[in-house]
């Protein structure tokens, strides 16, 4: 099925989302993320934690072009 240019536009950017999130987890690991100060640990988690329902709600949309 071919899909119409803002169904490939959300497909886009729920792609780039995930990559982001993909790669912010792997930075939790990292000793760069562990030298950050409080604050700004915090201030990554929260970000995360803001972008992974948002990534529910692009893969809502996108099942439902189907």
């Amino acid at each position: 099925m071919a899909l119409q240019d803002f169904q490939q536009r959300v497909v886009d950017e729920k792609t780039a989302l995930d990559e982001k999130i993909k790669k912010l987890s792997i930075f939790f690991d990292s000793a760069v993320y562990h030298n950050l100060s409080y604050v700004d640990q915090d201030l990554l988690y929260r970000q995360f934690n803001c972008m992974k329902p948002y990534q529910a709600v692009l893969e809502e949309r996108i099942k439902r072009f189907e």
